[in-house]
């Protein structure tokens, strides 16, 4: 199948030459035989692939976001050139970089005295096969990008190779993919290879996303209820009819759960005081023409008789029948 890989090179063993004038580091090895991540490369794929490193630009460190967009022209610090497989060593190449640029003493110093702060890094499309329990590269397709890092992780640097990892104990899994191609996986990418994957997090995002719209929804509704009753206990103390929460007996009656539940149903503050007003004409009404029933409580008192309709005695019973 064809896959997107990145590889980190040193020149092990390899006698190179750095020419700070002429702006040449000659003899640098791009690409090994075996890869320190695990991966073994055809001879034929090397040879092959010689023509698709010539001229291939070098830019400083990876790039930022996309690892295929464009790059900044500050970054380009040279090309490889003179591209050349040698049987059971690898891919070889001479780096030239431009003497002058900002980055170019710095390497020039690095590749003579520490070559172990740079190396090589890049990331090329391949064409792969699982033999057993290596995974082979059968053909380099594409030349994606080449960089100039700092501290090439499973690499020592430009001159000097890793251990090996049969002697340093820290082989690789073939199983699992770097730290820093995981870091560097594109949306893109992960949708070619790992469709699965992606509708997974897909649907796990739209499940979130459901619940939290959901519990907006709630604390809406509740803030919403919230504003509806402070209203009613606004319009009831407006019009001097008994607080819900502290009325007991008779004053219960006057702003009974029906009633208020009546209230917080109504369509807008309007309606909402339209239906206090009626509620406190018929209260004033059962007290008598006379009183302002400022206050109520259980106790009863002759006025409280008087019908709201015509005059003579009124019990709690009819009292309540006319209010509701």
């Amino acid at each position: 199948m064809n896959e997107t890989l990145q590889e980190f090179v040193d020149s092990r063993g390899v006698a190179v030459r750095v020419d700070r004038q002429g702006g040449v580091i000659r003899g640098v090895k791009i690409l090994g035989v075996e890869s320190r991540n695990g991966r073994t490369y055809l001879a034929e794929a090397l040879a092959e692939a010689a023509g698709l490193y010539e001229e291939a630009k070098v830019n400083v460190n990876h790039p930022k976001g996309n690892p295929l967009g464009a790059r900044d022209y500050q970054d380009r610090i040279g090309v490889l050139r003179g591209v050349a497989a040698r049987p059971g060593e690898g891919l070889f190449a001479d780096f030239h970089f431009n003497p002058k640029h900002a980055l170019a003493e710095q390497l020039a110093w690095d590749a003579e005295h520490m070559p172990q702060n740079v190396g090589f890094s890049h990331n090329v499309q391949a064409r792969t096969a699982r033999r057993g329990d290596r995974v082979v590269v059968e053909a380099i397709v594409k030349v994606e990008s080449v960089d100039l890092v700092a501290d090439p992780a499973t690499t020592r640097g430009l001159f000097e190779s890793a251990p090996d990892t049969a002697e340093s104990g820290s082989a690789q899994s073939t199983q699992d993919p770097p730290q820093r191609e995981l870091a560097e996986l594109t949306l893109e990418e992960l949708k070619e290879h790992r469709p699965d994957l992606v509708e997974v997090l897909t649907q796990e995002q739209a499940d979130e996303l459901a619940q939290l719209r959901a519990e907006v929804d709630r604390l809406e509704a509740a803030e919403s209820l919230l504003k509806k009753r402070l209203v009613v206990r606004r319009l009831l103390s407006e019009f001097k009819l008994p607080d819900p929460e502290l009325a007991e007996g008779w004053a219960r009656s006057v702003v009974s759960e029906r009633f208020l539940q009546s209230l917080l149903a109504a369509p807008s503050e309007e309606a909402m005081r339209q239906m206090v007003e009626e509620r406190a004409v018929l209260v004033r009404g059962a007290n008598g023409k006379h009183s302002e029933p400022s206050r109520f409580d259980s106790r009863p008192r002759s006025r409280d008789q008087h019908q709201v309709y015509g005059a003579g005695p009124m019990d709690l019973k009819t009292f309540v029948k006319a209010i509701t």
